[in-house]
């Protein structure tokens, strides 16, 4: 029964791949989401979001947050049908077939291994502003090779270094949370206390949903959790709790930062949006107003560290991805070897590193690479989550695998789920709807060769040998 820890634990020695070992606690699973997360990620879009919910930023990220709710349900679900690494990639596999996991898996790899380039990005431009005679390139693929080490090292030592990291993150949001609320006590907010909910000149749903369309990005990664399923010592019902933990505790420091920044924001949301090119150093150019140019260089120093380590979880996430994909033949069977010492896919991990440093040094020596790389990373996990939905019906309604199956519970928050991944969908850039069609595309093409392969080895063994 896929549903059982011990007998997925036994599918990891299939093939001599060997078998990824369970020692991630409930705290280091956290971390690893809240990593790739990372605890200030509104600061870069804060202006953005300032400027099309028209003042409502707050209320974004509560709709945001219980908009991604319904993702980490079904996560939450599905892992213990099928606590493996792989995540979305097993989840569908087993609750839509075979086609239906590699389409997800393939979707997700696009996400896997472009968000990792964009935080590795920010973390080279942020050192380059700290450091100006090392080109911002030559800190990218630093931050990569470091943090490929962290990881190839063993995933104890990526997570205990990586919340130490997590840390001071926490730390330098929590002097932020500080300094904001003496500065409103001082000189007190420059709108009303409630504007931030409610918006500026009244609440208009609309310009909410629009704005909402580009928050959940900041929760991509939460996710990744699942995909240290065989890595965690409590099981299936660890990673569930996990997931759920750390959207709920990214949903409220994002809903706190942002409270507070747009009470003390020197720019109205009208000027913002009559000003696209002020919106993303908005959060910054608070900080100075509110605070001093001192909170503003520790929070840069902070997302410059905190950038490399979210890139170091979206890594290992994928790394997990290609082993699973790997050791189901799906991909190359090579990266399903997991490493005796630090008893982790090193090949797997090496792959994605070399993928994500190709895409963050290429993006890192262009003037336009940033905006051409963060434009294209959600339509690959947005895909994969809209197949996560899909697998919870799959499983529980279609094939009815549960003893009593629930409409609320596998039908009707899959589907409000679904529907949120759709939407969108629907609204990310041409840019990224044109990528995403593509790799789509592609993935079907090597898809279809894999099923041609199996057709012709079963006509050339006939069912009597």
């Amino acid at each position: 029964m896929p549903g059982t820890d011990g007998a997925t634990a036994g599918e990891g020695a299939r093939g001599g791949t060997g078998a990824l070992r369970r020692t991630l606690s409930f705290r280091d699973l956290v971390v690893y989401g809240l990593l790739f997360i990372a605890p200030m990620a509104p600061v870069g879009i804060f202006g953005t979001l300032q400027a099309a919910s028209h003042g409502a930023i707050t209320a974004v990220y509560l709709v945001a947050t219980v908009a991604m709710a319904f993702t980490a349900y079904s996560y939450a679900q599905m892992v213990r049908v099928a606590p493996r690494a792989g995540s979305v990639y097993a989840y569908a596999r087993v609750g839509l077939g075979e086609g239906a996991g590699f389409v997800a898996g393939w979707m997700a790899m696009l996400d896997y291994l472009l968000i990792p380039a964009v935080a590795y990005l920010f973390s080279g431009i942020a050192l380059h502003a700290l450091v100006p005679q090392v080109h911002q390139w030559v800190w990218t693929a630093v931050a990569v090779v470091v943090t490929t080490l962290l990881n190839l090292w063993g995933v104890r030592t990526a997570a205990v270094v990586g919340f130490a990291v997590l840390a001071l993150e926490i730390a330098v949001l929590a002097v932020f949370v500080v300094a904001a609320v003496w500065a409103l006590a001082a000189h007190g907010a420059q709108r009303g206390w409630a504007v931030p909910l409610t918006g500026e000149g009244g609440f208009s749903l609309d310009a909410v949903l629009a704005a909402v369309s580009v928050a959940v990005l900041s929760y991509l990664g939460f996710d990744a959790i699942a995909a240290f399923a065989e890595e965690a010592s409590g099981g299936s019902r660890l990673v569930a709790r996990a997931v759920v933990t750390c959207l709920v505790v990214a949903g409220v420091l994002f809903a706190a930062q942002t409270y507070l920044a747009a009470l003390l924001a020197p720019m109205s949301a009208a000027e913002l949006a009559a000003k696209p090119g002020e919106q993303g150093a908005a959060f910054y150019v608070t900080v100075d107003f509110a605070v001093g140019s001192w909170l503003h260089d520790l929070v840069a120093v902070s997302k410059a560290i905190g950038a490399a380590f979210a890139a170091l979880a979206g890594q290992a996430a994928a790394g997990r991805l290609l082993f699973a994909m790997a050791r189901d033949r799906r991909l190359p069977g090579a990266m399903a070897k997991v490493d005796a010492g630090s008893g982790v896919p090193r090949r797997a991990l090496l792959v994605a590193a070399l993928v994500t440093l190709v895409a963050a040094v290429w993006a890192a020596t262009r003037d336009d690479g940033l905006d051409r790389l963060s434009s294209i990373v959600n339509v690959g996990a947005l895909t994969a989550f809209a197949l996560l939905h899909a697998s919870v019906i799959g499983w529980f309604r279609i094939r009815r695998q549960a003893a009593v199956p629930s409409v609320l519970r596998h039908v009707v928050v899959p589907l409000a789920g679904l529907a949120v991944a759709v939407a969108v969908v629907v609204e990310a850039s041409p840019t990224a709807q044109v990528v995403g069609g593509v790799w789509l595309v592609v993935g079907l093409v090597v898809l279809a060769v894999q099923y041609a392969k199996a057709g012709s080895r079963a006509g050339s063994h006939p069912s009597g040998d």
